[in-house]
């Protein structure tokens, strides 16, 4: 659909294509500013007019003589207002933000070259204006979000190159009030690394580019993606979930979007060990393991094996956990990696592990993985829940143990032994009943009768009562019978 509202009045084709000529050889004869004129005074006729076509033309004719002749200030100034023009036609400042932005790269080369270091940074300068162009309009919603991600990659490489803190000289000092002035004040440069990192979040969160219709499936993922990385580099994970649940999940199943995928479960995994949820990312890999670049990496598909049975043998028990521990034991592709699949095969086993047996046999391997090389905090969870699995295993086969009894098979201490108990009751994943005076754990629960059954046992014992009273009854006539006949008896005689 055309961006031109307006219908056009008259066409001006034939004199932007006689002035082309004139005004390229102005330019190149150093006379730029008059072609700038000639340019000025054909585009408001065509303005007025609504000739779109013709207004185009003249715009990325302008902006493109100004760009060969390198004068960087002109091209800012009449970028800024040739957009800000009354009654300016929407579809002919696309196609000169368009044309502009096509530039950037030459610029951006130059800076890298070191061009600009001693003046100013002209690819900053040229990105903040086309970014105050696009500003607020729709109708360069998709020009805005690229130069958002731009300007985000430079705050985010200034931030390797920035102090850790800022210097005492460079902090201005906080005012006790603040006033309506101090708030329209703009913002101050950021100094250190984390402003300059804050800043680039801050960009790519303002740009909602789950609404844009006008990009593709590839950038737009790709954009949610990297405001989810820049939000993770800062600690802001409530946000890196929020920007999760954008992803289309079957987009990334697409053959052509594999490297999407990867990085998005990368992201996934970081989100899930944060809050120690083992299962999800155990997921998470699961779906890394279902892409074609890894199965045909050896050394990766057994480094993504090995991390999916550590983490769904960390994950604490409860139905979803077991399901997917017993698919994965039944999956002959995990023999890849035997010993990690021992250690699986030990948890679906209904038997009694000992502690020090798993330690000396897997204690090596597990250790060189790099998801217990930060510390002891998830070697003591594997500890937990081998110590969990054995309580299962107690409860499946005891219904009464002792206290003392129990410490022996899990080889611990009298109050761990204690807390694992009640937290495995409480979680509802076994019953126990402790008898602290006793010392007996009793694992057999009580069975409620339900309606039914109570009915049933009242009827029966009615029945059994009636039958008594009818007995009773029977008994007490026999007995007033034999009793008048032995009366009668004596009458007679």
């Amino acid at each position: 659909m055309s961006l031109n509202q307006r219908k056009q009045e008259r066409d001006f084709t034939a004199e932007v294509k006689a002035l082309q000529p004139e005004v390229e050889q102005l330019a190149k004869n150093g006379k730029l500013q008059e072609a700038v004129d000639k340019i000025s005074l054909l585009e408001k006729q065509t303005r007025n007019a609504a000739d779109m076509t013709s207004t185009a033309s003249l715009l990325t004719l302008l902006t493109r003589l100004v760009w060969e002749q390198s004068d960087l200030d002109l091209l800012n100034s009449q970028l800024t207002i040739l957009s800000k023009k009354h009654g300016q036609l929407k579809e002919a400042v696309v196609r000169m933000v368009d044309e502009a932005m096509t530039w950037l790269p030459t610029l951006k080369a130059q800076k890298d070259q070191g061009k600009f270091k001693n003046g100013k940074d002209r690819w900053l300068e040229l990105v903040k204006t086309l970014r105050d162009i696009t500003e607020g309009k729709i109708y360069l919603e998709l020009p805005r979000a690229r130069l958002t991600v731009m300007l985000a990659s430079y705050h985010e490489q200034l931030s390797e190159s920035a102090p850790k803190e800022a210097s005492s000289s460079n902090t201005p000092a906080p005012s006790a009030s603040t006033s309506s002035a101090d708030k329209d004040k703009p913002k101050p440069e950021p100094v250190t690394s984390k402003d300059h990192l804050d800043v680039a979040a801050d960009l790519m969160s303002d740009i909602q580019v789950e609404t844009y219709s006008s990009m593709d499936k590839r950038e737009k993922t790709e954009f949610i993606l990297e405001q989810m990385r820049l939000e993770s580099l800062r600690g802001n994970w409530v946000r890196v979930r929020v920007g999760s649940r954008k992803i289309n999940r079957v987009y990334l199943k697409e053959k052509d979007s594999q490297d999407i995928k990867l990085r998005y479960y990368d992201l996934m995994v970081q989100l899930a060990l944060q809050d120690d949820e083992y299962l999800e990312a155990c997921s998470a890999y699961q779906e890394v393991w279902d892409t074609e670049e890894v199965k045909a990496d050896p050394a990766k598909e057994l480094n993504v094996l090995e991390n999916i049975m550590i983490y769904v043998v960390l994950a604490p028990y409860n139905n979803e956990q077991s399901d997917m521990l017993h698919k994965l034991y039944a999956n002959s592709a995990l023999q890849k990696a035997p010993q990690h699949f021992e250690l699986v095969k030990c948890f679906v086993t209904k038997e009694l592990m000992r502690w020090s047996g798993i330690e000396q046999l897997y204690g090596p391997t597990l250790r060189q993985s790099p998801i217990f090389a930060s510390g002891q905090v998830r070697w003591e969870e594997l500890h937990k829940r081998v110590t969990e699995h054995n309580i299962r295993v107690i409860a499946s086969y005891y219904s009464r143990i002792t206290l003392k009894r129990l410490e022996e098979l899990l080889d611990l201490t009298p109050a761990q032994t204690e807390r694992t108990l009640c937290k495995l009751v409480t979680d509802k994943t076994v019953y126990a009943r402790i008898d602290r005076p006793k010392g007996i754990i009793n694992f057999k629960a009580k069975t409620a009768k339900n309606a039914n059954a109570i009915l049933n046992d009242w009827s029966g014992d009615i029945n059994k009562m009636l039958g008594l009273v009818e007995k009773t009854s029977h008994l007490i006539s026999k007995e007033y019978a034999m009793h008048e006949a032995s009366r009668g008896k004596k009458v007679a005689a």
